[in-house]
């Protein structure tokens, strides 16, 4: 290696003039659903370039640009057009807060930490979580209905469930409904402090937050669904394994009726409110789908929630 390919290319306009990161730029490729060592290698490409031009220093915006390029010229006009929506999304001045909601085991928390990886953003909230904070705040005694699962929650109802109505979903909307209230504050917090955050869970349901509502951000909601029974019961085995029985089976299999009933339940809001669908199927398609609705929601583009046709 020679003195001056070991000398770093200064990105000028980054804070402290940051170097060059191969790592870096590889992971925006990985964004657009490029496989990584493909990305490295296209990354190894910019710098490449970078060096043959003779520079050891880039502007923002020209690296941005010969990122464009180079993406264009080896994997051609969908990566390269991918990465300049993505780019035109991180580039914002306001934060992106991502509300990925769905019924109990259709794969959220996943998609989640995917899509976060491939966005770079750090901070990722379970509703759970915030559920978890509210019972050290509130006693059982005055707010029973957070001390129960999601598909459960009938179970701390004070009064009498209306004629009529099926107690499992009275249940969930009365915890959604005191859920929301923390997620609302979570979400006005990160407005205030500029940071991109992503929040999945059960409790983020179409019409009880409403993602305009929240200025000097760009929140995107979609609900993430599992068509198939087997399909979804299959994720119940998968978590249970992978969290080495943290999250047992049985406790799922016995209530998998009422999973699957708030999920019908969420599924009919989200085509009510207008809210985007992401049919769970491959992980890789799956969180490719969410990305885009993503940045297409984000760019102020519009976006029609659709269904993939049953075979």
């Amino acid at each position: 290696m020679t003195d001056d390919e070991r000398r770093p290319i200064i990105i000028s306009e980054a804070r402290h003039g940051l170097p060059y990161s191969k790592g870096l730029m590889a992971q925006s490729f990985m964004a657009t659903g490029m496989a990584p060592s493909r990305s490295y290698a296209v990354a190894a490409a910019v710098e490449r370039s970078i060096r043959d031009s003779g520079r050891v220093q880039i502007s923002t915006a020209d690296l941005h640009r010969l990122a464009a390029d180079t993406l264009r010229e080896t994997a051609g006009d969908v990566y390269a057009d991918r990465y300049a929506r993505l780019d035109e999304v991180a580039r914002r001045d306001t934060p992106l807060i991502v509300l990925i909601g769905g019924t109990t085991g259709v794969g959220k928390s996943t998609i989640a930490t995917e899509v976060a990886h491939r966005l770079g953003i750090t901070r990722i909230i379970s509703t759970d979580s915030i559920r978890e904070v509210m019972r050290g705040i509130f006693s059982k005694d005055l707010m029973p209905a957070i001390y129960e699962s999601s598909f459960n929650a009938w179970r701390g109802l004070r009064v009498p469930v209306p004629q009529g109505a099926n107690p499992v979903i009275v249940g969930f909307r009365e915890q959604t409904a005191v859920v929301t209230t923390g997620i609302k504050s979570l979400i006005e917090r990160a407005v205030l402090e500029g940071q991109s955050m992503i929040v999945e869970g059960i409790h983020l349901v179409p019409g009880y937050i409403d993602p305009a509502a929240f200025h000097n951000a760009s929140v995107v909601q979609l609900i993430v669904t599992v068509d198939e029974e087997d399909a979804h019961r299959s994720h119940f085995y998968i978590r249970e394994v992978q969290t080495d029985g943290g999250r047992p089976l049985e406790k799922y299999r016995a209530n998998f009726d009422n999973i699957r009933l708030l999920g019908h339940y969420i599924e009919d809001l989200a085509k009510e409110h207008g809210t985007p669908i992401v049919h769970s199927l491959q992980l890789d398609t799956t969180v490719a789908e969410t990305l885009e609705l993503i940045v297409t929601v984000a760019t102020g583009d519009d976006f029609a929630p659709r269904r993939r046709a049953k075979k």
